[in-house]
This record gives structure tokens, C-alpha cells and sequence, in this order.
């Protein structure tokens, strides 16, 4: 799977979900560790204490990607080296954070890609009840997952799409991408884009009829920039 995401990035992903009708389940946050991420959603819910992570990996499977659901809160870090280092001896390909990390310089050597919303010295200083399903479902943001999607990382965020349309998405994100760039060659070849998606004629075809999309005009000349 990361072979294949490779050659695309979130962003012809998110495009292809929504060429797909289907919702674009992207969260921004920052790689801690540089490199891309592709793999099985392992969610987990943390409430306080790494005991959740390790009874996690004792159900991981190669190339998964922990998702750690930790509401976003910014008052503690959820997971740092020790943890990652797990992770990576577990067989995962990486983490995802719903909140904030630490050991940053530890995790950074260890080179397995982690994403997160920043970071903070200090850990937990609570110990909460864990939820029956801590193990079976992950909120990041506004979205839920479970084992049933796969998380895709880059530069640009992260990204959930469900397992099961994963080679259809990569198929038409791989259109979209083969689209822009020929786009982008035109454009510095001289080529305008308002020439390539013919602007003009866009134009005066909403004036005639107001209800006339940008996007239904790309469909048309099959120059989807946004999708």
C-alpha cells in the first residue's frame, strides 16, 4: 500500500474521495518525524495511561498505523519514544496523534513516521475509566475509525479512507494527479490555465446561466483541477 501511495499524495486523495462521493476524512497535522504513512487504522483511546497501547499491539498487524485518540486536548502529551519505539518493534508503520507528543529528538531518531498536534514535556496526570470500546474505535477531529479504514500521511495531513475502496481511490487519484501535471508543464510552457480549462468560455456560459458550476465546467472539458 505504501508503495503504491507513493507515487500520489492526501491531497489527490481527498480529490479522488470527492470525485468519488465519498467523505473527505482529512485532519491537518504536523509530521514529527518526516516520511510518508500508509496503512491499517489500529485505534486506541488513551485515558492516562500506556497500558491501552501495549494491549493494542498485542492485536497489531505488519504495516499498521497506531491511531491515537487522545480528544485533541493540549494540556499533556499522549505518547513519546517509549511508545513509538513499541510501535516499530510491533510491526506498525507509523503513529497518529490526536493530540500532543514528547521526546521529539528520541521519537526523530527512531525514524518511524509520527504524526501529531505538536508537543509538550509533560505527560499524563490523570488516569480516567477506558471506555469497553477503547480498542475498537478512534475520534480524530470530527471523524471515527476503525479497523475497517486505512490512514495515508504526508506533508500535507493525514487522510482516512475506508479498506475496502482503497484501489478505486488510488485509481482515479492517480488520473487527478496525471491531470495536474500536465497542467502544470503547460502552464510553464506558456499554456495559461484559464487558456487549458478555457475560462473565458466558462465564463460566458454562467452569464447565460447562472446556476453553472466551475466544477460542472471542468467535468465538461475534463479539466478537474478541484476533484
Amino acid at each position: 500500500m505504501l508503495e503504491r501511495f507513493d507515487e500520489l499524495t492526501t491531497a489527490h486523495v481527498a480529490d479522488a474521495c470527492l470525485r468519488a462521493g465519498l467523505p473527505v476524512r482529512t485532519v491537518s497535522l504536523t509530521a514529527v518525524v518526516g516520511g510518508r504513512v500508509a496503512g491499517r487504522v489500529l485505534p486506541v483511546q488513551h485515558v492516562g495511561s500506556v497500558d491501552v497501547y501495549l494491549e493494542a499491539f498485542e492485536n497489531a498487524e505488519p504495516g499498521d498505523v497506531l491511531v491515537i485518540d487522545n480528544g485533541g486536548r493540549r494540556d499533556e502529551a499522549c505518547a513519546g519514544d517509549l511508545v513509538a519505539a513499541e510501535a516499530q518493534g510491533a510491526g506498525c508503520s507509523g503513529l497518529v496523534i490526536w493530540g500532543l507528543h514528547r521526546d521529539t529528538v528520541d521519537v526523530q531518531a527512531l525514524g518511524l513516521p509520527v504524526f501529531s498536534l505538536g508537543a509538550m514535556p509533560t505527560g499524563p496526570l490523570r488516569l480516567d475509566p477506558q471506555p469497553a470500546y477503547a480498542l475498537l474505535k478512534a475520534t480524530i477531529g470530527e471523524w471515527t475509525v476503525t479497523t475497517d479504514d486505512v490512514v495515508l500521511g504526508d506533508e500535507d495531513g493525514i487522510i482516512f479512507v475506508p479498506a475496502g475502496r482503497v484501489e478505486e481511490l488510488f485509481d482515479l487519484a492517480d488520473s487527478i494527479r496525471d491531470t495536474e501535471r500536465k497542467q502544470s508543464e503547460d502552464i510553464q510552457a506558456g499554456r495559461s490555465l484559464r487558456e487549458q480549462v478555457r475560462f473565458s468560455e466558462y465564463l460566458t456560459a454562467r452569464a447565460a446561466d447562472p446556476s453553472l458550476t466551475f466544477r460542472q465546467h471542468l467535468r465538461a472539458v475534463k479539466g478537474a483541477i478541484e476533484e
